[in-house]
């Protein structure tokens, strides 16, 4: 019963949160898996580490399909480059077993996550919205 309760209240949650939320739920997901990944690597449980890393490189792939190259061409052109990079680090972790490529992953990303929970709650405190909800009345 209290599952259900769980479930039923991540849905709600998801369904209600603002895209810039949901931008910054993302990335402490992501960073989360990483930083399990890495610590996986360093311990040797490959296959755990595996796991995590596909947790990793699905919420990149979202992150990289999301971008909307029509409103900032040059900004996307610049973040799916990035995103492509982590995406090749994280399979290299996978074929190599070993946690560096985790660590430059986390290195390029850390400074766009810092600018993340910097930007989003000052935007939403300005009215500013973010992705397809800005553009509906």
């Amino acid at each position: 019963m209290l599952q259900n309760a769980v479930a039923q209240y991540r849905k709600v949650q998801v369904q209600t949160i603002s895209q810039g939320e949901l931008l910054l739920a993302l990335y402490d997901g992501l960073f989360r898996f990483l930083n399990e990944a890495k610590d996986c690597l360093d311990k040797g449980d490959a296959n755990r580490a595996r796991t995590l890393n596909s947790k990793s490189y699905a919420i990149l792939s979202e992150l990289s399909i999301a971008l909307d190259p029509e409103i900032a061409p040059e900004l996307c052109a610049n973040l799916q480059a990035l995103y492509s990079f982590c995406m090749d680090r994280i399979r290299g972790a996978n074929r190599s077993g070993t946690s560096q490529p985790l660590a430059e992953v986390i290195r390029v990303l850390t400074p766009l996550r810092e600018a993340w929970q910097i930007a989003v709650p000052q935007a939403m405190k300005e009215g500013v919205q973010f992705g397809p909800r800005a553009s509906q009345p």
